[in-house]
């Protein structure tokens, strides 16, 4: 771990359900990663997308929060305010699963699903393509409901 990296309590009302945590550390053991990183980026109609990248080690600027049972996630401070308050689910349809993110700060969804906006929240985002492995595709977001 860097050693300016902070490991964190779950101040930031982040939350991952059961099912989305046992998927996710099943992908981390798979992928041989220690960290998911969660982050956004300036993408899509709507202005911000959701990415995962599996990691090694948190970056210098991460904030860490400890899940337990393996599921450690890594946020940018810069990324954080954007991700704040965010639930991470698994939503299954047919065949198919996804990692869906339920933001309460999003004011509007593309009509795929695809990227969301933010009512209010201006700024640039921190770079999260860093990662050993981008996990995007296996990420949705929805609206609250």
């Amino acid at each position: 771990m860097s050693s300016s990296a902070s490991s964190q309590t779950n101040n930031y009302n982040i939350s991952i359900t059961p099912r989305a945590e046992a998927h996710i550390r099943n992908q981390l053991e798979l992928t041989h990663a220690k960290h998911l990183r969660l982050g956004v980026k300036e993408s899509g109609c709507n202005g911000y997308m959701y990415l995962l990248d599996f990691l090694e080690l948190p970056e210098r600027n991460d904030l860490q929060i400890d899940f337990g049972n393996g599921v450690n996630l890594c946020v940018s401070q810069t990324d954080l305010s954007l991700v704040e308050g965010t639930e991470v689910d698994l939503v299954t349809q047919g065949l198919n699963s996804a990692l869906v993110f339920k933001n309460p700060k999003a004011t509007s969804y593309c009509g795929c699903g695809e990227s969301f906006a933010l009512g209010g929240v201006t700024g640039e985002t921190g770079n999260t393509s860093t990662g050993q492995s981008v996990a995007t595709d296996l990420a949705t977001d929805v609206g609250s409901k």
